[in-house]
């Protein structure tokens, strides 16, 4: 559950400026806020469903747009070798440590040139 969020908050700070201002606003109330879909609608004059329609349409609308640019993938695979780039450091770094680091940051860089 909790990977699920930090997935969304995640999709949401790439592609949220590409939602329409009032998913932006629906997006940031229910998990920026941690407000209930009734709160929200009460405080905007909406229905609870209408709240939770457009949620649902901001989140389809993310999952498109990662499914078609892929950007989120793409920071995660280049987290992951950031991180195993950082282990490699936290020790004296021999000649195999070396190669990996310089593996590690040839695949960073063909990421960057595609």
């Amino acid at each position: 559950m909790l990977d699920k969020l930090n997935r969304t908050n995640l999709l949401y700070d790439i592609y949220g400026s590409l939602l329409t201002e009032r998913q932006r606003e629906m997006m940031r109330l229910y998990y920026s806020f941690n407000l209930s879909l009734a709160e929200i609608a009460e405080e905007r004059g909406v229905s609870r469903q209408a709240v939770h329609d457009l949620i649902q349409r901001a989140l389809a609308s993310i999952e498109d747009f990662e499914e078609k640019l892929g950007l989120y993938e793409i920071y995660r695979f280049q987290e992951s070798l950031l991180q195993e780039a950082g282990k490699i450091l936290e020790k004296p770094v021999g000649a195999g440590e070396q190669q990996r680091l310089r593996e590690i940051i040839s695949e960073l860089q063909q990421k960057i040139d595609q």
